[in-house]
């Protein structure tokens, strides 16, 4: 799956981390109105806005600097009621998570017990505003060894699993409902010959719901909070997968989504294209903001 791929990608070297990126290496769009658009305009839109979606390609050093200014803006404007929801740590690591940003334990041993990101120092900013501003951070992917159990043996094979098991993933039985969201899994993954089978897209859904059921929780008991969720693109791009998943959990969540990516058309892109990807897009400039 593309998330999986993508992940492959971040063992490359990380660069130097910076508030401040040039605005000749990003570009970003509002697609109702397809006028350009600062991040200060996106913080503006967020009063009605529960959680904002942003989703990235993992190994894009400009993306990662745009999340941290996001988040700082975010934290800024609605100081103690902003939190950080992450595909980058699983579920059973909150405590771990929690235990650092309340000072208890070394970042070493976040790293290690958290299981943390090989490109963790792209995200460490974020995470270190958090503990600063006392922040809340959602460890909300599902647990890794789980999603593979369904990739082997189907959705089925976690009813095997104990119920404190079991309470680190979203409710079973997972939606995984066949539409735009499969079509389009199919076709990244290359045709319905490469996936044999449904399991491998049912791990895709235990990810997604998991992720939108760990927002979910946390927006239900804090009702008033602004919560940025990082995520690689696919998951939240069209408003299907996690945010799907989400809205099913939380019905009356107000959302707005962000789509990240370089672009080799960045100074001639595609908007049919564009349109359809999220609230916001976010074009960085392939060569420079690369590594």
């Amino acid at each position: 799956m593309k998330s999986l791929v993508l992940l492959l990608l971040i063992h490359l070297p990380s660069v130097a981390f910076s508030q401040d990126i040039p605005a000749v290496h990003y570009k970003i769009y509002n697609t109702a109105t397809q006028k350009q658009v600062t991040i200060a305009d996106i913080i503006d839109k967020t009063a009605k806005t529960d959680v904002l979606f942003f989703g990235e390609e993992h190994n894009d050093s400009t993306a990662h600097n745009l999340e941290f200014a996001l988040f700082k803006g975010l934290a800024d404007k609605y100081p103690h009621h902003t939190a950080l929801s992450m595909e980058m740590f699983q579920t059973d690591c909150q405590l771990v998570l929690n235990e650092y940003l309340g000072g208890l334990i070394r970042e070493k041993n976040l790293i290690s017990d958290a299981r943390a990101w090989p490109n963790y120092n792209d995200y460490r900013p974020m995470v270190e505003l958090a503990k600063t501003n006392q922040l809340p951070v959602i460890a909300a992917n599902a647990p890794s060894r789980y999603t593979n159990m369904v990739t082997r043996g189907g959705l089925g094979s976690l009813q095997q699993l104990s119920a404190q098991a079991k309470a680190y993933l979203a409710p079973l039985p997972i939606d995984t409902a066949t539409g735009a969201y499969y079509d389009k899994f199919v076709k990244i993954m290359g045709g319905h010959e490469a996936i044999a089978g449904m399991q491998i897209y049912q791990s895709q859904s235990l990810w997604d719901a998991t992720m939108g059921w760990s927002i979910a929780q946390f927006y239900k008991s804090h009702p008033d909070y602004k919560i940025l969720q990082l995520n690689g693109g696919f998951h939240s791009e069209e408003k299907l997968g996690a945010v799907a998943q989400l809205k099913k959990y939380a019905p009356n969540v107000r959302i707005l989504t962000i789509a990240s990516y370089a672009d080799d058309n960045f100074n001639n892109h595609d908007w049919a294209k564009l349109k359809p990807l999220a609230d916001y897009v976010i074009l960085t400039e392939p060569k420079p903001s690369k590594e």
